[in-house]
């Protein structure tokens, strides 16, 4: 796909067909992964879309998804909005060249046009969607989305067991999240979903208050200090910067012993938990962690 550049000047939307009448519980966004974003790609020359690129590891990212998904709901058809995570879609991320997350592109006509990366509140999301919305109209795409019926989020219901957790990562207490995930580790060591949950929470509890100039700048000056790569990697697994966080911690792996190299290990595998035990950059990372312990 080729991009498209957003044209400049007012936006004026009173062209644009009005909304009709929307059935009881639709919505205007759509789950996608490395399957079925082709599908809804295609829908990209019936009406625009807008495609979010996002991640549960991308810090202070969840009220940038609700707000789309809430301006998708209000613009009811003028576009779909597409999620992709990036942790489930990995080969959708690459073929985009997806490098950091949030990111947010529209399609038009098969058309990539680049709106903005990283989080903004509502009204700049907004103002950047009334132009992609303008941009397909002026080029003759004038029909709507149509609406999906059942909200995925609320038809799979939450499972009671995270009751706890998830309102703690809802409030931004993550610690308290960790410990929630603890006690449901407690109770059964193998509970995957709860070891991958305090993975995660516990990732956003080592980024509170981390200035990123300071841990770049520790990270560059010594390659071996454990302490300063683990925290330059995981500034990278949040920003979805997946292979470079891994390798460092390869890296500072092979260049030290004893209790510090067991810290570098065991800080990779967490993270390994944290992304996915299939993601692809782990499979890689995997076998470049077994190559450097021996």
């Amino acid at each position: 796909m080729t991009s498209v550049p957003f044209r400049g000047g007012a936006i004026d939307l009173s062209a644009l067909k009005p909304a009709p009448p929307a059935p009881a519980g639709a919505v205007w966004w759509v789950e996608a992964d490395d399957r079925s974003f082709e599908s809804h790609l295609a829908q990209s020359m019936q009406h625009p879309l807008v495609v979010e690129f996002w991640s549960p590891r991308a810090p202070n990212a969840a009220q940038l998804s609700a707000d789309l998904k809430s301006l998708a709901n209000e613009a009811a058809g003028a576009y779909l909005l597409v999620r992709v995570n990036v942790d489930e879609a990995p080969t959708v991320a690459q073929a985009l060249q997806v490098t950091a997350v949030p990111m947010v592109v529209g399609v038009v006509a098969g058309q990539l046009a680049p709106m903005f990366q990283g989080t903004t509140d509502k009204a700049q999301a907004k103002a950047v969607i009334d132009q992609l919305v303008m941009l397909a109209h002026q080029n003759g795409l004038s029909g709507r989305a149509q609406p999906i019926i059942a909200d995925p989020e609320a038809a799979a219901g939450p499972d009671p067991r995270f009751e706890a957790a998830d309102a703690a990562l809802d409030r931004g207490d993550f610690a308290a999240a960790v410990e929630e995930f603890d006690k449901l580790l407690a109770a059964n060591p193998a509970d995957a979903e709860a070891s991958a949950g305090k993975a995660q929470a516990s990732l956003m509890v080592r980024l509170g208050g981390a200035n990123p100039a300071d841990v770049q700048a520790r990270a560059a000056a010594d390659p071996a200090d454990v302490d300063a790569q683990m925290a330059m990697a995981d500034l990278e697994v949040a920003g979805g910067q997946l292979e470079p966080a891994f390798a460092r911690l390869v890296e500072a792996v092979r260049l030290n012993a004893g209790p510090a190299r067991d810290k570098a290990r065991t800080r990779l595998l967490e993270l390994f938990e944290t992304v996915g035990h299939a993601d692809p950059a782990v499979l890689t990372a995997r076998r470049n962690l077994t190559t450097a312990l021996f």
